[in-house]
């Protein structure tokens, strides 16, 4: 007979997923009191907090839990990276039905504990509670380690846009299931469990990068929150977006512009970010450019080759 988080109840499972919880050096008190305490070195800390959501952001059919909790790590970690910081650690709260295995929350325990595992952050704390569906909260801390932030505000007139890891394969992947297939499986597997390029944050940000942001909604949707925190007009050139093999080919099925993917695709956890000409790190990829707004761009407008983006930009969450 399968165990239910009915049978296992709240303290069991805790303690099923807390013992022998790896603990990173920035934890000096891990799960089994009130609140975790973490060190902080030079007095800051980077925080930041999302959600999953089963039916809106994940569906049981299309991914494991292992996946579930490997994406619900990724995008917290990416959001710390991205404003150039060191991940340290999680709390997860999770919210599930009573007849739901035990097994599931387990394996997705697992996956949010391999994925930290990848930057040494560790699991510190967390809630439990029954809900009518599954819904899953990361927050995520990071250090700074002396440095400045990286902030959306700083982009200057003149920079260059680059960005590194994927754009646009986590959404062909959205598109292949929503037709009931499987294949191309690489982009399937890049919804299901998003690559984030972890390193480059901290990279860029010692670089000299201005501003930085994470593509978790859409390239242009992100840059254009870096275009009106900084009051700035950017501008993207399409022809410096390569498109992979398996984008086009789930773009000839569907009967849709790739570049559409690439430009309003969000959920593969890129880093966008700006750079003065000489700053840009070697393996980014310059898109685009930075300019002031004038009469006829307002500051905060993303153009496409010069011109505005008739397409979607990106997810809205509160859109259809």
């Amino acid at each position: 007979m399968t165990e239910t988080l009915g049978g296992t109840g709240e303290f069991g499972l805790i303690e099923a997923v807390t013992k022998a919880q790896p603990r990173g050096e920035d934890v000096l008190v891990g799960p089994g009191d009130d609140a975790a305490v973490l060190a902080v070195p030079d007095g800051r800390v980077v925080i930041t907090t999302d959600l999953l959501v089963e039916g809106r952001h994940f569906r049981q059919d299309w991914s494991s839990a292992y996946d579930v909790g490997r994406k619900a790590a990724a995008q917290n970690l990416a959001d710390i990276v991205a404003m150039g910081a060191r991940a340290t650690a999680l709390v997860v709260g999770f919210g599930a039905p009573a007849d739901l295995p035990t097994t599931w929350a387990l394996e997705l325990n697992q996956g949010i504990a391999d994925e930290a595992e990848l930057l040494g952050a560790s699991i510190v704390g967390g809630d439990v509670v029954q809900s009518d569906k599954i819904v899953v909260s990361v927050t995520a801390f990071g250090s700074l380690d002396g440095r400045r932030p990286v902030l959306r505000s700083g982009a200057r007139p003149g920079d260059e846009v680059a960005f590194i890891g994927r754009l646009g394969w986590a959404e062909a992947g959205v598109a292949v299931l929503n037709r009931g297939f499987r294949s191309p499986r690489t982009v399937v597997e890049a919804h299901r469990r998003p690559q984030p390029p972890y390193a480059e944050g901290p990279r860029a940000a010692i670089a000299g990068a201005s501003s930085m942001c994470d593509v978790s909604d859409g390239l242009l949707a992100d840059l254009g929150h870096i275009a009106a925190a900084s009051e700035v007009v950017i501008d993207i050139r399409s022809q410096a977006l390569a498109i992979p093999e398996p984008l086009q080919a789930v773009a000839a099925a569907t009967g849709v512009d790739a570049l559409t993917f690439v430009l309003g695709g969000g959920d593969d956890h890129a880093l966008v970010a700006t750079f003065e000409p000489a700053d840009v790190p070697e393996g980014w990829t310059v898109i685009g450019s930075v300019a002031e707004g004038n009469e006829n761009l307002a500051p905060g407008t993303i153009t496409v080759d010069g011109t505005a983006y008739a397409g979607a930009a990106g997810h809205t969450h509160f859109g259809n």
